[in-house]
């Protein structure tokens, strides 16, 4: 499709598979945005695949990057086509401070289900780069993180003693106008895909390449929406070219990373990523209404940092009032009190979590034990006892946000 390979789906009722695998459109959950379907098993005739190919080049960017690159020496709109944009809205006299902030400039896309283009508030964005410097990093793969990656490159413009280099990888073409080629590639996290081809995969490979011992980490903040086992996928790939750049050195390690994503999602990562752990920095964002640092209760932002770096180099802001705790040798909010009888800081949202002794773990501090359900919920919850278990496999103890079933499906 227009947005590169397609991936596999399949439909799944109590453990079976229902009905035919597909084929659909790795980055669009919704068809309005992208059409493209499938049958696994379906022959595509030669008209059908030529119409296909067709469509999917006249669903591309009007000018290649090298073009919008020769076009931002001069200006985004040239004179000549604003007849054809007159019915559109303006924005004259960009100054150079802009032009170094173009996702302040341009609009966000905020589809939830295709681009969730929610931005670093600059609080989160400071801390990161700051916690980056201090990390010892000089070069950041920056995957869906454009306020990051401008920061960096607006400082290392600014400041002569700035070091750091980061490269974009964003699914918005929109960024090709202001990063040349070395800067920016034009990519899909759903399905590891360069638009750019084997030129800007090459550009990335050359990027992961340490030279003189600088340390690079990544750093992506995908769309909340997306499939955590497409995401998981293509990181694993871009950590093997960053281990096949490398050959001598890493020692088998990985790549280290910054995965930014919300903390009910942490058994979905760490089923992919076992190394990873999720320290309980608050990211807050400019343009989403709830994802707020400093809130209360579910208004405050959910987006957490989750790492395969050591949890006791992660230094939180005392200032904000994380503190350190000895025993499990990392920062955490001031609320997260440690469990003696879970031997660990418990809390996911910031409050004190509670001890359920029935349920043997820690819970929300709103849940309480429902013998019916034997488990904890909210008090006003509807107790329906079934024995159905999970609706993917059928199995008791988990739902089926949680699967284990859905990483092989």
């Amino acid at each position: 499709c227009p947005l590169g390979p397609a991936l596999l789906f399949v439909k799944t009722s109590q453990g079976k598979e229902e009905g035919r695998r597909f084929y659909a459109c790795s980055a669009c959950r919704d068809r309005k945005d992208c059409n493209f379907f499938q049958w696994e098993d379906e022959k595509v005739s030669e008209t059908r695949l030529a119409a296909r190919e067709e469509y999917n080049r006249n669903h591309q960017p009007s000018f290649t990057h090298r073009q919008n690159v020769e076009r931002y020496c001069y200006q985004l709109l040239l004179p000549a086509e604003w007849e054809t944009h007159s019915d559109h809205q303006f924005l004259c006299d960009i100054s150079t401070a802009q032009l170094k902030s173009p996702s302040q400039l341009l609009h966000p896309l905020e589809n939830k289900k295709t681009n969730a283009q929610y931005l670093f508030a600059d609080r989160s964005c400071e801390f990161l780069l700051d916690l980056i410097i201090d990390l010892g990093f000089r070069r950041v793969l920056s995957v869906g993180t454009p306020r990051l990656h401008e920061m960096i490159q607006s400082k290392a413009s600014q400041e002569e003693e700035f070091r750091v280099r980061s490269l974009l990888l964003d699914i918005d073409f929109r960024y090709s106008q202001f990063y040349t080629e070395d800067e920016f590639c034009h990519y899909n996290m759903f399905n590891h895909y360069f638009f750019g081809g084997e030129a800007a995969h090459e550009t990335c490979r050359k990027f992961l390449y340490q030279d003189n011992g600088e340390r690079i980490i990544m750093v992506t903040d995908p769309p909340f929406g997306g499939l955590v086992e497409a995401l998981a996928s293509s990181f694993k790939k871009l950590m093997a070219m960053w281990q096949e750049a490398e050959k001598e050195g890493h020692n088998n390690q990985e790549m280290p990373m910054f995965w930014i994503f919300p903390y009910f999602f942490e058994s979905r990562i760490l089923e992919f990523f076992p190394s990873f752990s999720m320290m309980d920095y608050q990211v807050d964002y400019d343009n989403h209404a709830l994802y707020k640092h400093g809130k209360t209760g579910r208004r405050q932002s959910p987006v957490r940092i989750f790492t395969n770096l050591t949890p006791s180099t992660i230094v939180l802001p005392v200032e904000e009032g994380y503190r350190f705790c000895a025993i499990c040798q990392r920062y955490v909010s001031s609320g997260n009190q440690h469990c003696e009888i879970c031997n660990s800081c418990t809390s996911k949202d910031g409050r004190r979590w509670k001890h359920c002794v029935l349920c043997k773990k820690c819970v929300k501090p709103s849940w309480f034990h429902c013998n019916n359900c034997n488990c904890c919920a909210l008090q006003n919850h509807s107790c329906e006892k079934t024995d159905a278990g999970c609706f993917v496999c059928g199995k008791a103890g988990h739902k089926r946000s949680t699967c284990p079933s859905l990483s092989h499906t």
